[in-house]
């Protein structure tokens, strides 16, 4: 019987306030809040999630998840990625 670890997909949450915001042009790049570095989307997308609820006040403040493995191996997509859309 072989252990099989589960396939790593790399996400990158961060965030920061815009210029507008009907743009993605962040005011000072050298101010961004990096929440984190995740093995899964579930994960990245609870840290995602608490970090937009604890900037809700402030409309200028946005957070993301990058999809990491998707920029590190593009022409590989995970069964996961197959069958969600993305944020």
């Amino acid at each position: 019987m072989t252990d099989k670890k589960p396939e790593q997909l790399l996400h990158l949450v961060f965030g920061g306030e815009l210029e507008r915001v009907d743009e993605v042009t962040f005011k000072d790049l050298d101010d961004l809040d990096v929440i984190g570095m995740y093995p899964n989307y579930s994960l990245a997308y609870e840290a995602w999630k608490g970090a937009a609820q604890r900037s809700v006040d402030n409309a200028h403040m946005r957070y993301f998840i990058v999809h990491l493995h998707r920029l590190l191996d593009p022409a590989k997509q995970s069964k996961a990625d197959a069958s969600k859309s993305c944020l």
